[in-house]
């Protein structure tokens, strides 16, 4: 079986982004699907606080826990028990233990291409075999419940996204519900990345919790509370699976960490400040909409959410890592070269964040334009 994973390609571009900016060069950081932002300031004077008064320790936070579970349905509309919220630092072991908890070595694991690179990687790493589905514009780089109702054999479970990195496409609630149907008619079990929830520029995206109980739920503070740094997510397991989830949790990673999970349960309730954040998001993608076309850049995936651009550059390259290297090297704004989303037609893709500032995405503009009107010419 093939264990072997590949290196986030995008990771070096932004190695070279920081040595440039370390000489002194203006780079724009586009690469990475961070928020430019910072953690509400109410949850940062919750961490001074806690800094000043407790000593912590290894810790699971039953507030933060029950907290969740309100959100679930305040949101959705859907019960979960506060016990089957796993905290974890971060999504990417959220990921990683639903995996582990979810299936058994050698099982097959369906997942859309374009995707997040991890889904592939973290499969490969815990012995599972991720099958990669091409899905193009017709499905809107989704997987749909009629390719899931002609896998021949039926997969032991797919992982699903919406919105979806790098695309920020939705899948519409009717769809998501029949991808809950055709998998429980086939025994599949679904991991649901939900880590982009709260971003989206249109209808919200709903939540598996809706459709199937017995999916796993990835989430994480990283997105739309705008903590990336502080390393706090959570799974929603399954009920027959929330225990072994914990045991794996304990023994892996022991606890989340203390501080995060703090200042998290007062971010939670900052949705005012965290929506104005959206709304930058907002603006910022309705500026690249406009001007990438002007560039060329005409195939794009529909962003409905998340901050991301996912734009065809076949047209230009077949080598979307030294494009986006060049890119770099001749206007300072670090794209992420496609290759990492698809390794099969990734090298004719490119993706570019929009969580970075107005200001930001207004001077990539203006050093892109010029810079692709070259490549035209």
């Amino acid at each position: 079986m093939n264990t072997r994973i590949e290196p986030f390609k995008a990771i070096a571009i932004s190695e070279l982004a920081h040595r440039l900016k370390a000489e002194g060069k203006p780079v724009i950081h586009m690469e990475f699907g961070q928020p430019s932002t910072g953690a509400p300031q109410a949850a940062i004077q919750t961490a001074h606080a806690v800094l000043d008064g407790d000593a912590m320790g290894y810790w699971e936070s039953a507030r933060l826990r029950e907290r969740i579970s309100r959100h679930y349905q305040e949101r959705y509309g859907v019960e979960i028990a506060p016990d089957r919220v796993i905290l974890t630092a971060g999504a990417s072991p959220a990921l990683l233990l639903s995996m582990l908890a979810g299936f058994e070595p050698g099982d097959r694991i369906v997942m859309a291409r374009p995707g997040y690179v991890a889904y592939r990687n973290t499969a490969r790493a815990v012995h599972l075999v991720p099958v990669e589905i091409d899905c193009g514009p017709e499905t809107r780089f989704q997987l749909s419940a009629q390719m899931i109702e002609a896998l021949d054999p039926a997969p032991a479970g797919i992982v699903i996204a919406s919105p979806a990195n790098p695309t920020g496409t939705i899948l519409p609630p009717e769809e998501l519900e029949a991808i809950a149907e055709v998998c429980r008619e086939r025994g599949i079990r679904i991991i649901s990345d939900e880590i982009y929830h709260g971003l989206s520029y249109g209808m919200p995206a709903a939540s598996i919790a809706r459709f199937d109980d017995t999916a796993f739920i990835v989430n994480s503070f990283s997105k739309y509370y705008s903590m990336v740094g502080w390393r706090l997510g959570w799974v929603i397991a399954p009920a027959d699976k929330a225990e072994l989830v914990r045991a794996y949790r304990g023994n892996l990673f022991l606890t989340p960490p203390s501080l995060s999970q703090h200042a998290a349960l007062t971010a939670m309730d900052c949705e005012s400040e965290l929506n104005a954040h959206v709304e930058t998001y907002r603006t910022n993608r309705e500026a690249l909409l406009e001007a990438l076309p002007r560039m060329g850049l005409t195939s794009i995936a529909p962003p409905d959410g998340a901050f991301y651009i996912w734009a065809d550059i076949g047209h230009l390259t077949d080598n979307s890592m030294a494009f986006c290297e060049r890119l770099l090297r001749e206007t300072f704004v670090a794209a992420a070269p496609g290759l990492d989303f698809d390794p099969v037609n990734g090298h004719r893709f490119m993706r570019l964040s929009f969580a970075v500032s107005t200001p930001q995405v207004k001077e990539a503009i203006y050093r892109l334009e010029p810079w692709f009107a070259a490549l035209k010419a």
